[in-house]
């Protein structure tokens, strides 16, 4: 927890109470909206979630917050995003996870290290430095924003190539998150294989939920195990990277380290420690329902959240080169995904 938060409460609240109170709005006029079409269709065919997001990119786009929304915005999307993710791991069915088979770690394995190959092969192709490559294969292939800020140190990226990728997962994380439930008729997906394809094609692990909600309860437990199993590779990859890396001198050289909370995020650990709790079956009907509205209801006003922080016009910014990688290596891990899904037979 931020000092700020432990020394002065009465200030930190006060802080960031605007723009919780203006991502709670948005998420007020998407339930809204999900109500009225259940109403008028009988079901409702775009769920508060990505609604909430819609809202936010739509009033982002006429409207910039201030700086007196800004901590309270950040504070959504992220840290009330996380606790949301933690508290999906009480929902999390052991039987699920049998179900999906014991060749699944092994292919979550195999797809990163095919999809890290293939996309510095495509950014390489298309003219992009090396380590730029290195970020976006790095971004599409295992957690985004996270995966870009645990390697950027590592290999010695420039602070400019940091901020293009970013910038990309920040604006592509959203169009992934609405764009992916529409492949399910497309590729005749069911709930277990949509939850896989999701969690191997997600940036990031908040996103899943988004991503995978609108399909069905079973498509987030898998999705979210799927892609809590693919951030775990992120370990591996960066001290692979360290060994490979040649340091360079100036400030942008690469880092002696990189912190373990970048590896390894709290809420995923608490994520695990709360599954584990209830594959010991130390988890109560009524907490674990609880959870779930409580996941459910922060995960909205994330969403929201996310909506208001997405500048569209940032992906112009970054340049024709670094879209092309980024969108055809997300391409190449869907297949990837697919391809997995075929192999193991999931069904």
């Amino acid at each position: 927890m931020p000092n700020e938060l432990l020394l002065s409460p009465r200030r930190t609240l006060g802080a960031l109470l605007p723009g919780i109170l203006l991502c709670s709005g948005v998420s007020g006029a998407a339930l809204a909206l999900q109500s009225l079409e259940v109403r008028v269709f009988g079901q409702a065919w775009l769920e508060a979630l990505v609604l909430a997001i819609l809202i936010g990119v739509a009033l982002r786009s006429v409207w910039a917050p201030g700086r007196r929304w800004k901590a309270g915005t950040d504070f959504s999307a992220k840290t009330l995003l996380e606790v949301a993710v933690l508290l999906l791991g009480a929902s999390i069915d052991p039987d699920t996870i049998l179900a999906a088979g014991p060749g699944l770690v092994a292919g979550i394995a195999g797809v990163v290290a095919l999809a890290l190959a293939v996309s510095y092969g495509i950014g390489r192709l298309l003219g992009l430095p090396p380590r730029m490559a290195v970020l976006v294969a790095c971004g599409n292939s295992i957690c985004g924003n996270s995966a870009i800020a645990a390697t950027a140190p590592v290999i010695g990226a420039h602070s400019d190539d940091v901020a293009a990728a970013i910038a990309f997962t920040a604006v592509l994380g959203v169009l992934v998150v609405l764009g992916l439930p529409l492949l399910v008729p497309l590729l005749g997906l069911t709930p277990m294989q949509y939850g896989v394809f999701a969690g191997l094609t997600v940036y990031a692990v908040p996103q899943i939920l988004a991503a995978t909600a609108p399909v069905g309860a079973l498509s987030v437990q898998v999705g979210t195990l799927v892609k809590l199993l693919r951030v775990l590779m992120l370990g591996p990859v960066v001290v692979a990277l360290a060994l490979m890396a040649k340091p360079e001198g100036g400030e942008d050289g690469a880092k002696a380290g990189v912190p373990l909370r970048r590896l390894v995020p709290w809420f995923i650990l608490g994520f695990l420690a709360l599954a584990g709790l209830r594959a010991a079956g130390l988890i109560p009907d009524a907490a674990l329902a609880a959870s779930q509205t409580a996941a459910g209801v922060l995960t909205v006003l994330s969403m929201a959240a996310l909506g208001l922080g997405v500048e569209v016009r940032m992906l112009s910014r970054a340049g024709l080169r670094v879209t092309a990688a980024v969108v055809l290596s997300l391409a190449a891990l869907g297949v990837i995904g697919l391809g997995l899904i075929r192999l193991l037979g999931i069904m």
